[in-house]
């Protein structure tokens, strides 16, 4: 027989003492023990962030260096595409990875600002 909760009329196993869903108390008189509940950190994948490095130095320099080896093309506008990948990582929640991204950040914009010279001149 199942037990169903008298506030969500959610459908409990017979053994649960309190609602799955809502966590109210399916039988009267019980009371919820207290316990405490600790918010894990995030486990950082530090294989990533390398990664995350390389592409946004690989796409904010590449304008720079295609700019200096091929002496006056038009493709170190593609540098701005370093931008994408610091600009997301800095909307993460975690502080951490928001801290990376202001580092790469400052890595692109110094790589675009590089790239836009050789282009102007």
């Amino acid at each position: 027989m199942t037990r169903i909760c008298s506030k969500c009329e959610y459908e409990n196993q017979d053994d649960y003492d309190f609602c799955a869903k809502c966590g109210n108390p399916l039988i009267e008189g019980v009371q919820p023990k207290n316990f405490i509940v600790y918010k894990a950190q995030p486990r950082i994948n530090k294989k990533t962030i390398a990664i995350s490095y390389i592409i946004t130095i690989f796409l904010s320099w590449s304008g720079f260096i295609v700019s200096i080896l091929s002496k006056h093309s038009s493709m170190g506008i593609f540098a701005f595409f370093g931008f994408f990948l610091p600009f997301y990582l800095i909307q993460s929640p975690v502080g951490e990875i928001k801290r990376h991204g202001f580092i790469q950040l400052a890595i692109s914009l110094v790589g675009v600002a590089l790239s836009l010279y050789v282009l102007i001149h």
